[in-house]
């Protein structure tokens, strides 16, 4: 289990209810017009019955919209909890100085020409930012689009997505860097029925950012569900925070993660971050925490709508009631694709079912086949034999259009009320063709979808959530950190693998030789056959030049090969620092596997392991997760992997040392922790797994750090 960034006093998130639920709200730059940007959100919270006190403030006219105008921030009556700011720049920088020395506790920031345009613009939010720090007031924006809460009325927002309706009561939250996209999500909801409660959009995120918009959805009463919009995350601290919180207080979050991006020329040279930019670093965290991550709008909303219902199976079984084959069929492949499983039904409730009727076919999916029609009650008959002789968390019903037909509907309909009533804690989804019927079907507990498919990827969703609900309990493991005291420059092969030993990744028996009778000595004291590599501080991938040789068999074939290494070592890097050979055994049948670190910008080291050799560029099959975490954790990432069989005995091999890996990438986790920032990334390839009891040993090892050192 990896340590969990427990939320703290430093991020009180609590913190933004000024915000978020004001009882006075200010709008600097107020207009009349109702549909200009300093007048929508007093036109909206006017229309809307805000109840706290709503303050224009205007010099150049006594009235806006009916309200008294202030001519100032200094002629306010009270401080707002809340300012809306809607004028020019250097206005705006000088509002919320005028607002902060008044007391004012919260801005939301419209204006937009900060540092999304220039430097100019740049330097103009770090005033903006210094101003609002300077009297402890929260600042959201600026270029954001506001937020909306709409159990209390507020709108402060100029989102013309009210124009389509206002939200319907629900208990979905949005939190979103875009404005634009958040309030695009708000409108795609609100045609399908789902209800929004709250909707804030951080913009520039000069003081509050996305991760603590999250944690204070994550604790508040008006938010079951949180739906993300991210383009990156500044501050990871608050971020990790407010994940653990959410998944703590079993509050799903699913998210829109756009962006993909290299982690450096400099981390590019390591195997693993050629492999780990920050979008897999990014996709990490967001398993590590349980969040699902949208592909689309619409597999967003198709999430967020099926976790209104609140149930989340920590189980991963899903039942498959259907009358149609090819139905069948295709969301067996749906839910193989997603990840859902769909174990069998028992064999005495299968022989039960053919009884019932002969040319059936019970297994999962349980195909009651068209027949059903002639006699309805066999659905509800089958409908019960899955719910409890298959006792599946979640249950998918292929009904098509026998939903809402007028002969079968009004018979189905109650049949199946009565069924969910007695099972109320199974996640229920109908695949239906009776959109005049959804929301009848709804009422009764039913989550509804016209595609079947969409349904599974839904469900196994749910399901991931409750794994992560299920983890949020467990105790956390401390993992120690070890003594860790970094070279000054690069180290060589050598020097990195004795770095790495000393933390408790093994190491492959070797010896640093300086001339060849010294590698003949090491290589008779280790017992043929031996490798030799070249030995440099400044040749990291050696096979591209032909610096190792395998099976040296003899003391001729050390001397050889050791002059060998040494005029191609510098014929292709004729500036390289040369220390010699490394003599190291040379290890058969063992499974090779890779391991490594990689330090990113915003979560600080990670660590990955997957295939080892060539295989790791190749097949990309790798698991990543934040450091440091326990050899429980560590064994977790690696049976994660596709080539896990490789581990596991495929094929009549013997089963590998997959403990003693795990002890050996969890000390590499703590290692990368305890070195600090000057670690840019470690390489660990191949790291040689022996057969169970037999340990496993680091071939070869690169350790970077910052700067090339």
């Amino acid at each position: 289990m990896l340590p969990a960034a427990s939320p703290d006093a430093a991020h009180d998130f609590a913190r933004l209810d000024a915000l978020v639920r004001p009882r006075s709200v200010a709008v600097i730059g107020a207009s009349d017009e109702p549909a200009r940007i300093g007048g929508r959100p007093i036109a909206y919270m006017m229309g809307q019955k805000f109840a706290g006190d709503l303050w224009p403030v205007n010099p150049r006219r006594p009235t806006v919209q009916g309200l008294r105008a202030f001519a100032s921030v200094a002629e306010l009556p009270a401080a707002p909890d809340v300012a809306i700011i809607a004028v020019p720049v250097e206005l705006a920088i000088q509002a919320v100085d005028d607002l902060g020395a008044k007391g004012c506790r919260a801005v939301i920031c419209f204006t937009a020409g900060f540092a999304e345009v220039d430097a100019a613009g740049e330097a103009a939010q770090a005033r903006l930012t210094a101003a609002a720090r300077k009297h402890g007031v929260r600042l959201l924006g600026p270029n954001c689009l506001g937020l909306f809460n709409a159990p209390v009325s507020f709108y402060a927002t100029f989102s013309a997505s009210f124009e389509k309706g206002w939200p319907i009561p629900g208990r979905v939250g949005i939190a979103s860097q875009s404005g634009a996209y958040g309030t695009h999500v708000f409108a795609a909801a609100l045609d399908r029925g789902l209800g929004t409660n709250v909707c804030i959009t951080t913009g520039n995120e000069a003081d509050v950012a996305l991760g603590e918009v999250i944690g204070w959805m994550a604790q508040a009463e008006e938010v079951d569900v949180i739906c993300a919009y991210a383009e990156g995350i500044r501050e990871s601290g608050t971020f990790l925070a407010a994940l653990d919180l959410a998944r703590r207080n079993r509050k799903p979050i699913v998210m829109m993660k756009v962006g993909r991006s290299a982690l450096g020329g400099q981390a590019a040279k390591s195997h693993t971050a050629s492999i780990a930019g920050d979008d897999t670093v990014m996709q990490a965290v967001l398993d590590e925490f349980g969040v699902v991550r949208a592909r689309t709008t619409e597999e967003m909303l198709d999430i967020a709508y099926a976790a209104t219902r609140r149930i989340y199976p920590a189980r991963n079984a899903m039942g498959v009631l259907t009358v149609s084959g090819g139905a069948g069929v295709l969301i067996s492949d749906a839910a193989a694709e997603a990840g859902v499983e769909m174990p069998p039904m028992p064999e005495e409730a299968q022989a039960r079912l053919r009884a019932l009727i002969p040319f059936c076919a019970p297994r999962n999916p349980v195909d009651c086949t068209a027949q059903v029609t002639n006699e309805l009650s066999l659905i509800r008959t089958f409908t019960e034999s899955v719910a409890k002789d298959g006792g599946y968390p979640a249950i998918l019903a292929f009904w098509s259009q026998v939903a809402g037909g007028t002969t079968t509907g009004p018979k189905l309909q109650p049949m199946m009320r009565e069924v969910r009533a007695d099972y109320p804690d199974r996640l229920w989804v109908m695949s239906m063709l009776a959109p005049q019927k959804v929301r009848e079907y709804e009422a009764d507990g039913w989550i509804c979808f016209e595609d079947p498919s969409r349904a599974v990827n839904a469900i196994g969703a749910m399901f991931r959530f409750g794994a992560a609900f299920e983890r949020a309990g467990q105790v956390d493991v401390a993992v120690p950190l070890p003594a860790a005291t970094l070279p000054e420059a690069t180290p060589s092969e050598a020097a990195a693998k004795a770095l790495l030993a000393a933390a408790g990744v093994p190491a492959v028996p070797e010896h640093a030789c300086p001339d060849a009778e010294a590698a003949v000595a090491a290589a008779e004291g280790i017992g043929y056959p031996v490798v030799l590599k070249i030995l440099s501080p400044d040749i990291l991938h050696k096979s591209e030049i032909g610096g190792v040789l395998l099976d040296v068999a003899d003391a001729a074939a050390v001397r050889a090969g050791f002059a060998t290494l040494i005029d191609r070592a510098r014929h292709h890097a004729p500036d390289a620092r040369i220390e010699g050979v490394l003599v190291a055994k040379q290890i058969k049948g063992a499974v090779e596997m890779a391991m490594g670190i990689v330090r990113d910008p915003v979560f600080g080291p990670v660590a990955m392991v997957g295939l080892g050799g060539i295989f790791i560029e190749i097949l990309k099959d790798v698991c990543l997760r934040r450091c440091p975490f326990d050899a429980a954790e560590a064994e977790r990432m690696i049976r994660s992997l596709k080539g896990f069989a490789l581990l596991d005995g495929a094929r009549g091999r013997p089963r590998a040392d997959v403990a003693a890996l795990a002890r050996a990438l969890s000390a590499l986790s703590a290692f990368a922790v305890a070195a600090g920032p000057r670690l840019a990334s470690i390489d660990v390839n191949p790291m040689l797994v022996l057969p169970q009891g037999q340990g496993c040993y680091a071939a070869d090892a690169v350790i970077e750090l910052d700067g090339g050192g």
